[in-house]
């Protein structure tokens, strides 16, 4: 265990470590990025929705400061007056509202993608230790957190107030300009100066989002331990492996000795081999291997043949060139046409002798050379 931990983790992530880190909703994210997509977009609204938005504060102005006559001495007036300039307000900030959330969220994903997981909403012991706390406090992250803090503070203020400097004067005339006016021209500067201060984040995102990448793939490396553990739990262990082996095996065998019945023939060695054949001149272009076995599997053929009535034929050349160049639910290779034809041909005949009159047929000798299969 102190070898493990003493390794460098210098293995990149594997395909299964990365999925399970999105499981826990560990994904890369940058906090510029999504600043700069919310700031760009804030901005581009507010630039383009200049003119209904004035209008409605200027409408939302006018209704909240005009009382009428008969309701100055209502007490329930100024209640009323403030949830419906409430509502007002709203109605007029929901479509700003609603367009920052999808930013928002539209930012976030694109560099991790989408990932919901509410193990990483989870309440952590580990997080209320103090000692983690410090440790996360005087880290290398925290550090370079910090660092881009301050990047960005002198960026920002830079940009502002070299906007604000260029913008004074137009800024001191919307004193002068008719109210709707001026809250017009008001917002459009608004929107300009976050669209200016905006292009800083850029660059500061354009720095941060790499930085995230690296130092996300660099927290998901791996000992060569791990790796290899890791190999074992996704391949299983050889003895579990073995198991499924047998069982998909058992399975198979079983299936494959419910096809007996169905068989037509059993073409035997007579005790080493055993090769069930089926043909259907309606479906099947030659007879094909319903099952086939060797020494227990193919005595279990032969015991369901006979409890079956399944003709039992033995031709040892011809059952080992089955079973060699045959698998199961292929048709027989075209070299064998003859051989089987003969076989096929004598179990037919073995059927009609059961009429009055049919003598009894002699069996063929089906010649195979061996050497082909």
């Amino acid at each position: 265990m102190a070898d493990e931990q003493k390794q460098d983790k210098t293995e990149q992530a594997t395909p299964k470590r990365r999925e399970d880190a999105r499981k826990k909703g560990d994904v890369p994210r940058s906090r510029e990025l999504t600043m700069t997509g919310v700031m760009l977009t804030g901005a581009a609204s507010l630039l383009f929705m200049s003119a209904p938005f004035a209008e409605r504060v200027l409408s939302g102005f006018s209704g909240s400061f005009v009382i009428a006559r008969d309701r100055i001495f209502d007490v329930d007036y100024l209640p009323e007056a403030l949830a419906h300039a409430t509502l007002y307000a709203a109605g007029g900030m929901a479509p700003l509202a609603i367009i920052l959330i999808m930013a928002v969220f539209g930012s976030a994903v694109l560099i991790g993608g989408w990932s919901f997981s509410m193990k990483a909403a989870a309440f952590k012991a580990e997080r209320m230790n103090p000692i983690s706390g410090f440790k996360r406090i005087f880290s290398a992250n925290s550090l370079m957190e910090l660092i881009k803090a301050l990047a960005k503070f002198a960026v920002i203020a830079g940009i502002a107030i070299a906007w604000l400097w260029l913008s004074i004067d137009e800024l001191l005339l919307l004193g002068r300009q008719p109210v709707g006016a001026a809250i017009q021209r008001a917002l459009e500067i608004c929107g300009l100066s976050f669209l200016v201060v905006s292009a800083g984040l850029i660059v500061i995102a354009l720095a941060d989002v790499p930085f995230q990448l690296w130092n996300y793939h660099k927290k998901l490396r791996m000992t060569r331990t791990e790796v290899r553990d890791e190999f074992k739990e996704t391949e299983g262990r050889p003895e579990v492996k073995a198991k499924i082996r047998a069982l998909q095996q058992q399975i198979a065998t079983r299936r494959m000795m419910e096809e007996v019945p169905n068989a037509d023939v059993v073409i035997t060695n007579p005790t080493h081999f055993a090769i069930a054949l089926k043909y259907d001149e309606a479906s099947m272009g030659a007879p094909r291997v319903v099952a086939k076995g060797k020494d227990l599997i193919a005595a279990r053929i032969r015991e369901i043949a006979a409890e079956n009535r399944i003709p039992l034929f033995s031709a040892p050349p011809l059952a080992r060139a089955l079973f060699r160049s045959t698998k199961l639910g292929e048709e027989i290779p075209t070299g064998l046409y003859t051989a089987v034809a003969q076989v096929l041909a004598y179990v037919i005949q073995l059927k009609h002798r059961q009429e009055p009159g049919q003598k009894y047929p002699e069996p063929p000798k089906p010649e195979v050379d061996e050497s082909k299969y």
